[in-house]
């Protein structure tokens, strides 16, 4: 399916008359993400509720309504499209194959030509190849490193892109700034390395595809076994019982949550599955007793209930799961009086061209707004070459990928070079250059100089950093998105973004969802080695295509800086004031986060 813009939905909305507001329209492109609608059905959809409730008005109030009586109800569609995917790549790669047998026989043909015929050798074109390769020029001048011409002949920029509004403005902000401005000072001098290292941090590329399904299910055994002792010793359970035991008795299990068919988690659908300590069964899972829940496939959980006939659990309660301790160096504390100076930290997010060109104008905005404001630090997320632009996927370019990706990493590296600031690149599932394995290898950068190599860190996906003495988890995975699609919940009182960052931290995973989504293609013995929390971080730093945010979750800031660009349109970027050190009020450890803004680009 097609990627849905708010443009979409507006066109859609004016077709109507309805009226409508920026909240509203993110709102309902939310909700088409989430249960994977496009723009026009949605809209249909709603025009269908609000006539059958006497016209309801389009407001927030009323979309969460919408959702929860149509949209939660509506069963997803069955149909797939690969099989016209398929036949659509045959098309394009016999397309190439004409055009080099075509090439072939004309250097055939050359080679008994004369000299002056030889040279009047017409150009191929088609619509998938604008120009042939050998026929466009190299540009050489780094000024001109990004630009279209050098990536696709018939690239154009973007017109919405550059007509849009609302550059700089705030949309979403965290803590106060009344002393400090959003500017760094670039100190290349501040401290960024990969928390742990050596054998805890996945600094290079290694062999997959080999794992076998018995280990699959040690990692998730071992899971559920690591979970459950921390939960049991937290909350002084003497032991855990079989949730397939038939006793009239109130007990205590330990499983983790799967779904009884291949469609979308409900709760009359959830299975508990035990470790192997306690059978190892599948069971259905009665939820109708519990006054609150939060649910998602693959969660660890601990319930008290019973089980009269062993074939179906009556949940009575569910444990909270609980965080990692913070990272606090004994080392270096300071007290509220005697802070030092705070540090900016940026964040930016993928893809860096319009959807409907190959252009890095976003990009060239980004690295003129990082040497005006001069963080200290720029976290840069993938994807730089998007596997999912039609222009990539139909392989309209004039270079490699690999070049290209490489075009873009040299023009950040010396296009900020004057600003002094620290850069770490963060690889992402749609790039398309890269590894598509979870958890995700670095970059592997062997073109940069000596200056430019100690400012430039390379991380992997998901991974935790530490800059100065504070920990940030960053993961360029849509983890948001795909635990939206899936988790349920009721009678919760809090709002979906933050049960998902609160799972992610008490589950004390970068992916705590199983069995992942199709496009995630998931490595367990790494996964288990590099994907998990060793410690919650102060920030964690999750880009999704929903809608962006700050906020902090159970000390934990977490932040969704959005993309920075939108279908056609501009984005959202992050930025950050950080105190560099624990900061400690009475003894006790408060955030080192000052304040965050998300912006538009």
């Amino acid at each position: 399916m097609a990627s849905v813009t708010a443009e979409d939905i507006q066109s859609e909305l004016d077709t109507f008359n309805i009226a409508f507001n920026s909240d509203t329209v993110d709102k309902m492109l939310e909700q088409c993400l989430c249960h994977r609608l496009k723009g026009d059905e949605i809209v249909f959809e709603w025009f269908a509720f609000s006539t059958s409730k006497n016209q309801l008005l389009l407001t927030l109030d009323n979309l969460d309504q919408f959702e929860h009586e149509i949209l939660n109800k509506k069963k997803k569609s069955k149909g797939s499209s690969k099989g016209s995917q398929l036949n659509k790549t045959r098309d394009i790669n016999s397309i190439q194959e004409l055009i080099r047998a075509e090439e072939e026989e004309e250097n055939l043909l050359d080679s008994y030509s004369t000299p002056a015929k030889g040279s009047q050798k017409r150009a191929l074109t088609t619509p998938e190849h604008p120009q042939s390769k050998r026929g466009v020029a190299r540009l050489a001048s780094p000024s001109l490193m990004l630009s279209p011409a050098s990536f696709s002949p018939s690239a154009t920029p973007s017109q919405k892109y550059g007509m849009r509004g609302g550059r700089g403005e705030v949309v979403s902000s965290f803590g106060t700034v009344q002393g400090p401005r959003w500017t760094g000072k670039g100190q290349t001098s501040v401290r960024v390395e990969m928390l742990g290292g050596g054998d805890n941090s996945l600094i290079s590329s290694y062999k997959y595809m080999f794992q076998r399904l018995r280990d699959v299910r040690e990692v998730l055994t071992e899971k559920i076994e690591e979970l459950g002792e921390e939960l049991r010793s937290h909350f002084n359970i003497e032991e855990f019982s079989p949730v397939s035991l038939p006793v009239q008795d109130s007990i205590t299990v330990l499983g983790q949550v799967c779904c009884d068919s291949n469609g979308k988690l409900n709760a009359q659908s959830v299975l508990l599955e035990a470790g192997q300590e306690q059978g190892g069964r599948q069971v259905p899972v009665d939820l109708s007793e519990l006054q609150e829940f939060s649910l998602f496939p693959g969660q660890v959980v601990v319930m008290d209930g019973m089980n009269t006939s062993g074939e179906k659990f009556v949940a009575t309660k569910l444990y909270e799961g609980i965080p990692l301790p913070f990272y606090c160096p004994s080392e270096v504390k300071q007290e509220m009086d005697e802070v030092s100076e705070p540090m900016m930290v940026m964040m930016a997010c993928g893809p860096y061209t319009p959807s409907e060109s190959l252009t890095y104008d976003p990009l060239i905005d980004l690295i003129t707004i990082i040497n005006k404001d001069r963080p200290d630090v720029c976290i840069l997320f993938g994807p730089f070459v998007d596997s999912k632009h039609e222009q990539i996927e139909k392989n309209q370019v004039t270079e490699t990928f690999q070049s290209i990706f490489k075009r873009c990493v040299d023009s950040i590296v010396e296009g900020t070079k004057g600003s002094g600031c620290r850069l770490v690149f963060v690889p992402s599932q749609r790039d398309v250059n890269h590894h598509y394995i979870y958890p995700q290898p670095p970059f592997n950068l062997t073109n940069l100089s000596k200056d430019d190599t100690a400012r430039v860190t390379l991380a992997s996906d998901p991974c935790t950093l530490l800059i100065g003495n504070v920990t940030f988890g960053l993961t360029s995975t849509d983890i948001l998105f795909h635990m939206g699609a899936e988790e349920i919940s009721s009678g919760t009182g809090t709002e979906r973004f933050s049960r998902i960052m609160k799972h992610m931290l008490t589950q004390r995973s970068y992916y705590p969802l199983y069995p992942p989504v199709e496009e995630v293609n998931m490595d367990y013995e790494k996964f288990q080695q590099f994907s998990q929390m060793n410690l919650t971080p102060d920030i964690l730093i999750v880009p999704s295509e929903l809608r962006y945010f700050i906020k902090d979750v159970i000390g934990c800031v977490c932040v969704n800086p959005g993309r920075l660009t939108k279908g056609q349109v501009g984005g959202t970027y992050g930025r950050l004031l950080v105190q560099p050190n624990p900061v400690l009020v009475d003894g006790k450890r408060v955030s080192p986060c000052i304040a965050g803004q998300v912006v538009k680009i």
